[in-house]
């Protein structure tokens, strides 16, 4: 159904049905401090079923066509579904079960995020390997930044950029050419078929990393490697959120962070477990990351494909097939299809059959994209402002800086490594209970201030009492950061785009994180050197609080949305919601939790919906 749908007569312009529209606004409700109106209120149920159904029919779903009409009007109004009379016993009892038990899912859902852990599995384990492989592989090459009696190499400093470059170089290539070849074979493969391919490319390259030359050829094999993970960073998220059920989408999807921690913990384990078997243990840590992407490209074959992708296709008949594999009951899986059909049919009248290049144009052109934009590349952004990825990258070298041995260093990483995914878990339950934005504006706090203390622990002597507060405070630091910024970078990312522009919005928030991921890796070597590591860790500590300013700035709210209903999100102007979030919010919750006062509350922030606009107002 949209207005250029089967039925146009029943869906006018806004201005046409004022009267429907007041009624729409009466059933919107907040979120966040955003008032949220959902389009199908606007008409009437009687034009809602016969659109619904009269839909069905003309995209050859006429078996279903009943269901899409009942379904259409538990849609229209998801909270009252016991009062619509259309709905069968055994639709309002599937109903039910749904809203009481909003963690049950069928079999085949759960199995498709299980294949969305493996590829997120296999980003964690690329990234260890060469965590435990810096403190040999230097030597193996002819790079090493300190000679064998502790001094400090002639040419340590070209050596350190080297280092850099291979650390570095899986996201540069990542972010250059691999997030944006994910359009193209999303567009062509599938969301299974991308994620396949890039499985193939990361069994390959982690095996040929283990049988390198030089660091010449080591840094053109992780150019590849590079490649299949910023397709597959790109497209995995997408995949998973377009699966979940809007309950429990941010749970699922942020999925994809805890089980990045769970193959970073597992590529600890590994560099643990060959460290003693001699001068090839490096490349048998480099080697291991292809375990994860071997059965990731075995299984993909099984799952079904995105909903949302097929819909995009115009194969409807498959893409309620693929959702009833998905959800429990019919009802449920037409109620979810067809209301993602709406609010896509919506975006495809804006876009007026916009390609490729014209699509990523709108990221940065249309307000309601840019903003998503802006919000999403924000906390992609932050997660390598706060320096999690010097711990992820260099934790080994960093230890064995703070004083440890080899053995302790590799000890100390798996730590790091347990906490990081132990303290993920907690973050699945909490994700949609506590939101996105809040999770984040409660830990950057501590992160900055325990990076802090971590740089600060340098000036120490080096000894036992350094090591173990530096361990201690880079622990602290991951607990923070395991239930804030980790599980909501890249669930957020793939949820606040539109349908049509979200290849193009998530592949552009996945550069922008390989990028300065990269810029990390590259520098940091470099930095530590000359900065020293108080220098280093304190810098980061100050790009936590520049990056807490920014998400309170720039990052609305987007839990218990549909992901087309965070279109209505992200209409407010930017410059409205900084003065909303500094003038009305931040005085509020001075006043309520800092001087115990019990100030009024606080309106929400309400804005009209991009449906109540004409084109030119959404594109201006």
């Amino acid at each position: 159904m949209s207005d250029k749908g089967s039925n146009p007569k029943e869906f006018k312009s806004y201005q046409e049905h004022t009267e429907q529209a007041g009624d729409a606004r009466r059933g919107s409700h907040a979120v966040g401090n955003l008032q949220v109106v959902n389009p199908l209120q606007r008409y009437s149920p009687e034009s809602v079923a016969q659109s619904a159904k009269s839909w069905a029919e003309s995209v050859g779903l006429n078996e279903d066509a009943d269901l899409f009409a009942r379904a259409s009007l538990v849609a229209r109004d998801p909270d009252n579904y016991g009062a619509i009379p259309q709905l069968t016993d055994d639709d309002v009892a599937a109903l039910d079960y749904e809203k009481k038990h909003k963690w049950a899912g069928t079999k085949m859902l759960y199995f498709a995020m299980f294949i969305c852990a493996l590829g997120a599995a296999c980003q964690g384990w690329d990234q260890t390997g060469s965590n435990g492989a810096n403190l040999s592989f230097p030597q193996e090459f002819g790079i090493a930044t300190t000679l064998p009696n502790g001094e400090r190499a002639p040419n340590a400093d070209w050596n350190e950029w080297i280092i850099g470059i291979i650390n570095s170089v899986p996201y540069l290539a990542g972010a250059l050419p691999g997030v944006w070849l994910s359009d193209p074979l999303n567009h062509y493969l599938g969301r299974r078929g991308e994620i396949f391919l890039t499985a193939l490319i990361l069994i390959a390259t982690p095996i040929a990393s283990g049988f390198a030359k030089n660091w010449g050829s080591m840094i053109a094999i992780r150019i590849v490697m590079g490649i299949g993970i910023g397709a597959k960073a790109a497209t995995v998220p997408i995949y998973a959120a377009e699966m979940a059920p809007t309950p429990i989408r941010g749970a699922l999807t942020m999925g994809w962070q805890l089980w990045v921690c769970f193959g970073i913990f597992l590529g600890f384990a590994a560099n643990v477990v060959v460290k003693d078997v001699g001068r090839i243990a490096w490349r048998l840590q480099l080697g291991s990351a292809f375990i994860p992407a071997l059965p990731l490209a075995m299984f993909i074959y099984f799952s079904p494909e995105s909903p949302r992708w097929l819909m995009k296709k115009g194969r409807y008949q498959a893409a309620i097939t693929s959702m009833k594999k998905l959800r429990l009951h019919p009802i449920i899986a037409a109620r979810d299809l067809y209301y993602s059909h709406v609010l896509y049919e919506e975006e495809k009248a804006e876009a007026q059959g916009a390609g490729y290049i014209t699509r990523l144009v709108d990221c940065f052109r249309v307000p309601r994209i840019r903003r998503a934009n802006l919000a999403a590349s924000t906390v992609m952004l932050a997660q390598q402002m706060c320096g999690i990825n010097i711990i992820s990258f260099y934790s080994s070298t960093v230890f064995k800086e703070s004083g440890s041995s080899d053995t302790q260093a590799l000890y100390a990483s798996l730590g790091f490594g347990a906490l990081n995914f132990a303290f993920a878990i907690p973050a699945v339950f909490t994700i949609d209970t506590f939101g996105r934005r809040s999770l984040l504006l409660a830990t950057f706090p501590g992160m900055a201030i325990f990076l802090l203390a971590t740089g600060l622990v340098f000036l120490l002597p080096v000894g036992t009492l350094r090591l173990g507060l530096a361990a201690t405070f880079i622990y602290i630091f991951t607990a923070f950061y395991s239930v804030g910024e980790g599980p909501v970078c890249f669930m957020y990312g793939a949820e606040v785009f539109p349908t049509i522009q979200r290849e193009q919005g998530m592949a552009f928030a996945v550069f922008v994180n390989l990028l300065f991921a990269g810029v990390l890796g590259l520098t940091f070597p470099r930095m530590k050197g000359a900065m020293g590591p108080v220098g280093a860790f304190c810098f980061y500590a100050g790009m936590n609080v520049l990056a807490l300013i920014w998400i309170f700035l720039w990052v609305p709210e987007t839990k218990a949305l549909t992901l087309e209903e965070l279109d209505e999100v992200f209409s407010v102007p930017t410059k409205e919601y900084m003065s909303y979030q500094t003038k009305v919010w931040l005085p509020y919750m001075i006043k309520k939790y800092l001087c115990f006062q019990r100030p009024t509350p606080i309106p929400p922030l309400t804005s009209k919906s991009r449906f109540d606009r004409t084109d030119s107002q959404q594109y201006a």
